[in-house]
Order: C-alpha cells, then sequence, then structure tokens
C-alpha cells in the first residue's frame, strides 16, 4: 500500500490534526492487523453493531475497554492449555492472542456485548447531549423589543 504524506495539508489546516492521526494511523495498520476479521455494520442512523469472528476464544479470555473515542477488543488465549493438548497434523484454526481497535466517533458508547457461535457481536449508540443538538430558533414578528435601538431618519 502506499503511504500518503499529510504535510502540505497540516501545514494550511487548522483543527484538523486528530483527522490526520487518524488517517496515517490507519494506513500503518492497515497492512498488518487482519486477525480476527469483523464486520461493521450501521442499522439505524445512530446504532451500529461490530462483529468479530473469534472462534475458540470462551467469554473470560475477551477483555473489551471503551475509553474516550477508543474501543479495544482483546483476546488473550493461555499458553499452558495450548501445551497441554497433543500434536497437531495440521493447524488451520488461529487460535492466538490478538489486539483489534476501533476508533469511535464524538458520543458514540458501546451497549452491549454478547458472544454466541463464536461471534462476538459488540452494539453502539449514538448518543448526542441535548447541548449539541440543533435548536429551533422562533422568530417573532410585530413591536421591537424593549430597549431596541430607533433607527431615524436624518433629513
Amino acid at each position: 500500500m502506499r503511504q500518503i504524506d499529510f504535510t502540505p495539508f497540516r501545514r494550511s489546516t487548522v483543527g484538523f490534526d486528530r483527522l490526520f492521526d487518524l488517517l496515517e494511523s490507519s494506513a500503518r495498520q492497515a497492512s498488518s492487523e487482519n486477525y480476527p476479521p469483523f464486520n461493521l455494520e450501521r442499522l439505524a442512523e445512530d446504532r451500529y453493531r461490530i462483529t468479530l469472528a473469534v472462534a475458540g476464544f470462551k467469554a473470560d479470555e475477551i477483555d473489551i475497554t471503551a475509553q474516550q473515542n477508543l474501543l479495544l477488543v482483546a483476546g488473550r488465549k493461555d499458553s499452558e492449555n495450548e501445551n497441554n493438548q497433543g500434536s497437531y497434523l495440521h493447524l488451520g484454526i488461529a487460535n492466538r492472542s490478538f489486539e483489534r481497535r476501533f476508533e469511535l466517533a464524538d458520543f458514540v458508547r458501546v451497549d452491549s456485548a454478547n458472544l454466541a457461535d463464536g461471534l462476538l457481536v459488540i452494539e453502539l449508540v449514538r448518543e448526542v447531549p441535548e447541548a449539541m443538538k440543533p435548536k429551533k430558533i422562533a422568530v417573532t414578528t410585530g413591536e421591537q423589543p424593549a430597549g431596541a435601538i430607533e433607527h431615524r431618519n436624518a433629513a
């Protein structure tokens, strides 16, 4: 994959540092991070779902950590369990530890997480605070409010 240099854009923009950091970090991780496979779904305007294929992992081997603008999903396999089993003739099921990061937009929170049939389903909800939502402003007609400066024609 080709690396893109955002330096010229950084010099001529203000306040977009986080966006450029996200683009650069995702370009670095895109080639190296591909396990476990996952799906991203948009269920509604403010509801999302992440589904990760984590076959072979139990619920107590998976850690989900939600921080501001970051969701970290990590799976840890005990090396003791792997050593106690017989020798494999073919090992085709990936059963290794992993760490997967998802950048979240502002006001997105984890609603629930469920592990069933080898799939970890994480439900996300975007809840914008009332103070941040657009407000309708009533337009009045008629008399000017008291204390308004009157405009007089100079004749």
